[in-house]
């Protein structure tokens, strides 16, 4: 039975719940009073770090969340580096208490990985988008079509790593975890119009990834 904490994070569970835990086991001995203070630190370590099962849609041509937490944006904006096209933009910010495990939006081929360095905007800010450092990944024939689909991981005030799995090469499943940007942050989805993509999701939407559809090729 998988054990649902993120495996991008061992060094920090190591580090602060291993911590945390040995800081309670100490107090409960010694100093009781500071127990309750460890026994929170580690429940909010766990938390931060969960990765639960998502049931991911089957139904052909849908794309989904990529993240958890609230939908910030759904526009059109042009994306010239990878599409080359005017493009459906939908972005999604990750709060504190969202799961931080990212997930492939559909299936594809990873046509290629780039890492831009960057500031460290808040990530509610529409110029963190532009400006902030972040990692792009292409993927190719994504549903079965010709086009690409962009997924953009941005950081934010308190996200200072990105962590992206996949590679160029790689093959993709919807839903795959691919993932995770620690402590806050932003999730894009780019389309290009002329793909024929239907948005459902409006801004203030919350969406889990894996499971909530974002939209679906006509």
């Amino acid at each position: 039975m998988r054990i649902p904490l993120a495996e991008y994070a061992v060094r920090e569970l190591a580090l602060f719940g291993g911590g945390a835990l040995a800081g309670l086991a100490v107090s409960a001995m010694w100093a009781w009073y500071l127990a309750p203070l460890f026994a929170a630190a580690l429940v909010l370590v766990v938390a931060f770090f969960r990765d639960p099962a998502r049931r991911v849609p089957v139904e052909p041509g849908l794309l989904v969340a990529p993240a958890d937490g609230r939908v910030t944006e759904v526009a059109e904006a042009d994306e010239p580096r990878f599409l080359k096209a005017r493009a459906h933009k939908v972005g999604i910010f990750m709060s504190l208490a969202s799961v931080h495990v990212n997930r492939a939006p559909c299936a594809g081929r990873v046509e290629a990985v780039e890492r831009r360095r960057g500031r460290f905007l808040d990530a509610r800010d529409p110029a963190s988008s532009a400006e902030n450092e972040s990692v792009s990944v292409a993927i190719a024939k994504a549903e079965g079509r010709p086009g690409r689909v962009l997924l953009r991981q941005v950081a934010g005030v308190l996200a200072r790593r990105i962590v992206c799995a996949a590679a160029a090469g790689d093959v993709l499943a919807r839903g795959q975890r691919i993932g995770m940007i620690k402590f806050g942050s932003r999730v894009e989805v780019y389309v290009p119009v002329a793909s024929g993509f239907e948005v459902l999701v409006s801004p203030g939407a919350r969406v889990r990834a894996g499971e909530t559809v974002l939209g679906r090729f006509r």
